[in-house]
């Protein structure tokens, strides 16, 4: 993964749907002083402007903590949850959006494993990334990524990878509770690092 390129900003100035889709199967890169790690996406959610999606925390304004949101595409906006869980998300949206993000919810591990156990305090291997409060833990992501550009090399970016061959799957997106109908859930078929792995297959 060293030899290979971030995935550069006009990947990300598209649709946020469309990017949603797109980012499956690419790769995200941590480097830490205890090793370097690397996890392909299986798993994502898209959030958009404004009452066309109320379960958005970009819904209604721009806000100290959802500013990332409306910045620049190719920029982490990761939030605190539940009082102990960090979530990542990548900014993309079309010039005609003010805001827009993709939540990362699953990984599945490349390299670094050993590193991730570590992280995880000991889960197995099919339990370190799948879920996104799980694979910010095991790649070791909290708020001071928030506002992090991923298109250039550096801690923490996204990189390209094969095209995989798996379908993609939709679904209703997970623990929200406005715009329940939306299908902006997409994630890899019968991949282990899916969370909720056999809910509602579309």
């Amino acid at each position: 993964m060293n030899n290979l390129r971030p995935i550069e900003r006009e990947f990300y100035n598209r649709d946020t749907l469309e990017v949603a889709k797109d980012i499956l199967g690419k790769v995200l890169v941590r480097k830490t002083n205890q090793g370097d790690m690397t996890g392909r996406v299986v798993e994502v959610e898209a959030y958009k402007f404004g009452e066309y999606d109320k379960a958005s925390h970009a819904s209604k304004h721009c806000t100290v903590s959802n500013q990332a949101m409306f910045g620049e595409n190719g920029h982490a906006y990761v939030y605190f949850t539940y009082g102990m869980y960090f979530m990542l998300n990548v900014v993309a949206k079309k010039k005609t959006d003010l805001a827009g993000a993709v939540l990362i919810r699953g990984l599945e591990p490349i390299n670094g494993i050993k590193y991730m156990i570590k992280n995880r305090k000991g889960n197995l291997v099919n339990n370190l990334t799948n879920g996104p409060g799980k694979l910010s833990e095991a790649f070791k992501i909290d708020k001071k990524f928030n506002n992090h550009d991923l298109t250039k090399k550096g801690e923490l970016c996204i990189v390209d990878s094969e095209k995989r061959k798996e379908r993609i799957l939709t679904s209703e997106r997970i623990g929200i509770s406005m715009d329940v109908k939306k299908e902006w859930r997409f994630y890899l078929d019968d991949n282990p690092y899916v969370s909720k792995y056999k809910f509602n297959k579309k």
